[in-house]
């Protein structure tokens, strides 16, 4: 029921709110259509006065459109303006950039430029110093160049002198070269005589040298000749005993020492020994016995007797030693025959003899062949007096100063 009231309360209200408005709604238009129906007379009444408010109204209006257009232009222009300053700082700034680049650039070129123009400058300079070493060289060249030619032609002169002589001593060369091949052959006969002591190959090559200017058929070898006469007749007359084949006679000696049989002490024979065979008959028992007894008996001990001096046995270190000593005489004596000393020579035989004849069995063959070949050497005289130089030598080599020397040396002081 309260809400009953309080609706109708509301629909009460709500109506005298809507009847209030649609007076004020009409009185508004009734006001409006008084204000019209007051201008339209006011607009009669005066139409000069409207015309000008009308214009008034344009003017105005034109002003303002003039203002607002004025406006927008010159925020146009601030806008461009705005624009421009932006694109220049901008231009500015890359044009900076690129001046600054630029210009880097420039300075990096500007200092390759100027290392490069260096550069070129001391290559410059070394080519120069090399152009003037090599001009130094070329000059250089040039005077070892006339020196040579000069020393050629000097040359090419000699050789025509040194052929010329040649072709004049052309007769004379065989000659030359025999009287050269004489001295050779002297030389060769000194070095035989003193450091071999081979006198037999020293007369032989004295002869070859003597057949040597023999051939010349020239009477002013003649002197000459005579001096190698003289060598080979001096040579002749000392011992023609070889020195070197005793040595070598004395061992071959000392080489058959191991084969020679020694005296040494020899069991003699029993000529009272019985014939103790057993017979084979059963008939001989008491022979075999006794045989068998004896046996037994004889050969626990035995007594017998020696007629003569007893000699000892040798030891084989004993027979060792006397070999020995036997060897070290014969190489002793060797080395005499090389020498030529013929005391040590004699007295190392005598020795070696003595000891063959005492400590070796004589009775054999080899011990009695080998005392006699001691023998024969002891018989060899090997000492010899050999002359400490050659006649011919100097006077040969003087001939060949004067044949062969003289005449090159004539040819190298022309030269």
């Amino acid at each position: 029921m309260a809400d009953n009231k309080a609706n109708g309360s509301q629909d009460e209200s709500a109506s005298k709110s809507k009847s209030t408005s649609l007076k004020k709604d009409s009185s508004q238009e009734n006001g409006v259509a008084g204000a019209a129906g007051a201008d339209v007379k006011n607009s009669a009444d005066q139409p000069t006065h409207a015309s000008a408010s009308k214009r008034t109204a344009k003017g105005d209006n034109n002003k303002a459109k003039k203002s607002s257009s004025g406006n927008g232009l010159l925020w146009f222009v601030v806008f461009i303006l705005f624009v421009l300053v932006i694109g220049l700082g901008g231009a500015g700034y890359w044009y900076y950039t690129q001046q600054q680049a630029t210009s880097s650039q420039v300075t990096s070129a500007q200092q390759q430029n100027s290392a490069q123009v260096q550069a070129l400058v001391a290559a410059r300079d070394e080519v120069n110093t090399a152009l003037n070493r090599i001009a130094q060289d070329n000059q250089t060249l040039k005077d070892t160049i006339s020196s040579l030619q000069k020393e050629n032609e000097k040359l090419s002169l000699q050789a025509e002198s040194t052929l010329e002589q040649l072709n004049q001593m052309e007769g004379r060369r065989p000659a030359d070269w025999l009287i050269a091949e004489a001295d050779y052959l002297v030389r060769m006969a000194g070095r035989k005589l003193w450091l071999e002591n081979d006198v037999r190959t020293a007369i032989l090559l004295l002869v070859n040298a003597d057949k040597r200017l023999k051939s010349l058929a020239d009477p002013s070898v003649l002197p000459v000749r005579a001096s190698l006469a003289e060598d080979i007749q001096t040579l002749q007359q000392l011992n023609p005993v070889s020195q070197s084949s005793v040595a070598l006679a004395l061992t071959g000696m000392v080489a058959q020492i191991d084969k020679l049989p020694l005296d040494t002490f020899e069991k003699p024979e029993d000529t009272s020994a019985q014939d103790n065979a057993l017979s084979e008959s059963t008939d001989d028992w008491k022979d075999n016995l006794a045989k068998v007894w004896h046996s037994l008996v004889d050969d626990f001990l035995t007594v017998k007797s020696i007629e003569g001096p007893i000699e000892p046995v040798l030891s084989l270190e004993a027979q060792f030693l006397i070999k020995e000593q036997l060897r070290l005489q014969l190489m002793h004596a060797q080395s005499a025959a090389l020498t030529g000393d013929a005391g040590l020579y004699k007295q190392s035989l005598q020795y070696s003899q003595t000891l063959l004849i005492e400590k070796f069995d004589i009775e054999k063959s080899q011990v009695s062949g080998f005392v006699n070949a001691v023998q024969n050497l002891l018989e060899t005289d090997i000492s010899r007096p050999i002359p400490t130089e050659l006649v011919s030598q100097q006077p040969l080599e003087r001939l060949l100063d004067s044949r062969v020397k003289q005449v090159f040396g004539q040819g190298a002081s022309a030269l």
